[in-house]
């Protein structure tokens, strides 16, 4: 039996997909197994599986009509055997040392979740390093709440919002599975795994190496127009609302509100983003038409959010103003560049 089960949703990834299955192949710590789920890609993904799975006994691969990232991994997750879980996007690779320090750290401490840093990486090839964002060590239950889980409920809008990446962390599948939790949603499905697999957790321990490459690809789904924008986030919201009554997450105050108008920073890039066919106009009235609805427009009212960024303070301020037609304009101006 496997150790580690490397997870990877695949769909529309033919042109990186050998690199990713490769860097999991060739990891020294040889005691893995690699699903790879095929989440009805149109392209030529699921071959590019089927060959790795001939050509390697340690691959295994799920085939599925198209149900999204949360359910393809859901059902990688469904099949894994190895004591340990560990999700890769199919545009990314991993370190060749990644699973054995990772692995190497969960026996040592007898944690539940290890978490290292990564290399964002450019469609040029430039690397930046992203340590993990606690110093290396371990930490309890406490820390994890106060360190990681409330900051991510409730810090949603500040120049150091905590991100809910599962990439950064190897999980246990034993916490996983006896405590039932799985992905959900089309929007930061990983942020509402992750709190919850934090909430059922004790011990964390940082590695402070960056194991992971996360590449920055331009034609990611994060980048492009999301039609139905709205209905995604509030599913989201009332999904995240369900975790803090669930494990009843005090100390989280405004969290909502803070919420809500990082959905609107969203929604306001999203309104711009490439493939929405509205006109000018039509953007702008439809930013509005949001800002004034609820919930958006009550946590509009409940005052601006303090420690944004340069960039999300302006749409702030624009928003809280209602200067839409300059909002509009800067996005205007923002874009032609593209």
């Amino acid at each position: 039996m496997p150790k580690i089960s490397v997870i990877v949703p695949v769909y529309k990834a033919e042109n990186l997909l050998r690199t990713c299955v490769d860097s999991a192949l060739a990891q020294t710590y040889t005691d893995i197994e690699v699903i790879l789920v095929d989440d009805g890609s149109p392209d030529s993904s699921g071959r590019i599986c089927d060959e790795y799975a001939a050509a390697d006994p340690r691959v295994r691969v799920i085939h599925q009509e198209n149900a999204g990232v949360s359910a393809a991994r859901n059902a990688g997750i469904g099949i894994a055997r190895g004591d340990y879980l560990l999700f890769l996007d199919s545009d990314d690779y991993l370190d060749r040392d990644a699973c054995k320090k990772l692995v190497g750290a969960f026996k040592i401490s007898g944690a539940d979740v290890v978490g290292c840093g990564n290399w964002n990486v450019g469609p040029d090839g430039s690397r930046v390093s992203v340590p993990f964002f606690l110093p290396a060590g371990t930490y309890d239950k406490k820390d994890i709440m106060d360190k990681i889980v409330r900051p991510m409920l409730r810090d949603r809008t500040s120049g150091n919002a905590l991100n809910g990446f599962i990439w950064h962390y190897l999980f246990s599948r034993e916490v996983v599975t006896s405590n039932g939790i799985s992905f959900s949603g089309a929007y930061l499905e990983d942020e509402l795994f992750l709190i919850e697999y934090l909430c059922c957790s004790n011990r964390l321990i940082s590695i402070q190496e960056n194991l992971y490459s996360y590449y920055n690809n331009p034609a990611s789904a994060t980048k492009r127009y999301m039609k139905n924008f709205e209905e995604v986030f509030m599913d989201f919201f009332a999904a995240k609302s369900r975790l803090v009554s669930k494990f009843d997450i005090q100390g989280i105050s405004g969290w909502e509100n803070s919420t809500l108008w990082a959905g609107i920073l969203i929604a306001v890039g999203n309104e711009y983003a490439p493939g929405n066919e509205a006109s000018v106009l039509g953007k702008m009235k439809n930013i509005k038409t949001l800002c004034e609805k609820e919930p958006f427009k009550t946590a509009i009212a409940s005052g601006k959010p303090e420690g944004a960024g340069k960039r999300k303070q302006i749409v702030i301020d624009l928003v809280s103003s209602k200067s839409y037609w300059l909002l509009t304009l800067l996005y205007l101006i923002k874009n032609s560049g593209r």
